[in-house]
């Protein structure tokens, strides 16, 4: 069965680019054209990703991701943001709220739809069935949940993909491009930068356990997963 795609433009015609792009990549598609009706199309549907333009008439398209990755109905839905703003505190700020990745127009059908595969994939639940136990945080892949001490942790995918790859790889560092490869795919077009957003945001899921601890810094490397 192929994805379902919510695409939320308030251009019509960049709608129509879009969704002929993106059937003729074998995906069906769903249309909005401001952050109201995105709402209503969301209450009747469950797309499996979101393709959200920053810049909507009324509540602007950061807006509604902040809101949907706030509502547990919606938080673990893939969102990218397609944006005019290029510069990388605007990148930042769309993975800060929660943004699985971002596209920078003017875009290419193919970069679209590559970022887009990328998204999916690396939300997908991992198949690996071995569960993993440290201090009380306990990883359970076949359910793809998180809890620590006994308590069920909503975590966004891309963290505990990233949580995953740690806790199976630990007292080893990884420079940012490394993990990017492992953890995102060597296809996808994003900066280093975005590995410390989502370090940061695991950190602050961890910090009340005191489990932020295990992902340490390595100055003039990258990160790596110890108890040491």
């Amino acid at each position: 069965m192929s994805n379902k795609i919510l695409v939320v433009d308030d251009e019509p015609v960049i709608r129509e680019l879009i969704r002929l792009a993106l059937e003729t990549a074998g995906f069906q598609v769903s249309e909005a054209g401001h952050a109201e009706e995105a709402r209503k199309v969301l209450q009747q549907e469950s797309p499996d990703l979101l393709l959200l333009d920053w810049m909507l008439p009324g509540r602007s398209g950061l807006e509604l991701a902040r809101e949907l990755k706030r509502n547990s109905a919606t938080r673990s839905m893939p969102i990218i943001m397609l944006t005019a703003k290029g510069e990388e505190r605007d990148k930042v700020e769309a993975l800060d709220v929660g943004a699985d990745d971002y596209i920078t127009k003017p875009f290419s059908p193919r970069e679209m739809t590559a970022r887009i595969r990328a998204v999916l994939r690396r939300t997908m639940p991992i198949d690996s069935s071995a569960n993993i136990e440290i201090d009380g945080l306990l990883i359970e892949p076949d359910r793809h949940q998180l809890s620590i001490n006994g308590k069920t942790v909503e975590i966004a995918p891309t963290e505990y993909r990233l949580l995953h790859f740690f806790a199976t790889h630990p007292d080893r560092a990884y420079s940012r491009s490394q993990l990017l490869d492992q953890v995102w795919g060597d296809d996808v077009y994003l900066e280093e930068r975005t590995v410390d957003v989502h370090i940061r945001r695991l950190r602050k899921q961890l910090e009340a356990s005191g489990h932020d601890k295990l992902i340490q810094t390595v100055r003039g490397i990258g990160y790596c997963f110890s108890q040491k």
